[in-house]
């Protein structure tokens, strides 16, 4: 066994034992999570994630601890983004707080699985045809320029979303509480309830999200362990994210720019390898956290006109 393995063993034991822990003990009773809680969850989420890229300088080296923390930031970036959909969503359907933790470990739940789906694809396909990185790089610059130039929607048309569409036409949902249920039965028959309506949204939003975030990891690295171990401890502490920083999220407003600068990078990072061209992966981090570190001053020093 391989120190690599013995590195994916610990990762997946981290991961699992939280998951365990924070839905058999912590959190069996629906509760609104405080911020005190939140932040010392981000912490931890941060600090395991820092450490366990310590652990891949230590042992694999600091070009491959250098693609973890870039392909790392630039998912948290993303999650960022993500969280603002999270928060359009839970307002549309007026979901109490005290239910927001258990849509968001079940949705992360469902990412993590979504996710090892995506990168097993994407890892066979690119050993298939090499080619497709260039693609991916194509992608993230179109995506990177359409948000340099997009504003945040400030609300969401649930009613006319494909998926609350399809489930309405193919599944029974019930109209009465939820009481925290995803299933409820009503006169002998299983309905289906709005939390399980919203749980279902927050995967989708995810999936749509990982159109972008997987090329993104894709155009730096190539390395599957690097990609998912990365991948899942950024969206790992995705929720406390969420409790802390949604009622000043709205404050750092550059950071979608700061976000398209850094997929417009990684996509030219690509495309430049095809003329011989190559960026370190030390580098990459270093601009890809400049990136960061701008745009949150420039959101600080100036701030959204209200």
């Amino acid at each position: 066994m391989d120190i690599q393995q013995i590195l994916f063993i610990t990762f997946t034991v981290i991961i699992i034992g939280f998951l365990v822990v924070d839905l058999g003990i912590f959190n069996r009773r629906a509760h609104k999570v405080s911020s005190k809680s939140a932040l010392i969850q981000s912490i931890f989420w941060v600090a395991i994630s820092f450490g366990f890229a310590f652990l891949i300088l230590l042992y694999l080296g600091r070009e491959m601890a250098a693609q973890f923390m870039s392909a790392y930031v630039t998912e948290k970036l993303l999650s960022v983004d993500n969280l603002f959909v999270f928060m359009l969503i839970f307002s549309y359907f007026k979901l109490e707080e005290k239910y927001h933790h258990k849509v968001l470990f079940w949705g992360i739940l469902g990412a993590i699985i979504f996710r090892a789906l995506f990168i097993t694809i994407g890892a066979y396909i690119i050993h298939q045809f090499y080619w497709v990185l260039y693609i991916f790089g194509a992608i993230l610059i179109y995506t990177g320029i359409k948000l340099l130039w997009d504003k945040k929607e400030e609300h969401i048309d649930i009613k006319h979303h494909k998926i609350f569409k399809l489930a309405h036409k193919y599944l029974p949902f019930s109209t009465a509480p939820h009481n925290g249920n995803f299933l409820i039965r009503e006169n002998g028959k299983l309905f289906f309830t709005i939390l399980f309506m919203i749980v279902l949204l927050i995967e989708t939003t995810d999936i749509v999200f990982a159109i972008d975030s997987i090329p993104a990891a894709f155009a730096i690295t190539q390395n599957t362990f690097v990609i998912y171990t990365s991948n899942i401890f950024a969206i790992m502490g995705l929720r406390a994210l969420f409790f802390l920083i949604e009622n000043v999220l709205h404050k750092f407003h550059h950071l979608q720019k700061g976000l398209a600068f850094i997929l417009i990078f990684i996509g030219l990072k690509m495309l430049l390898t095809i003329f011989g061209l190559h960026i370190s992966s030390i580098m990459s981090f270093a601009i890809i956290m400049t990136a960061l570190g701008v745009s949150l001053l420039l959101s600080i020093l100036f701030p959204k006109e209200i």
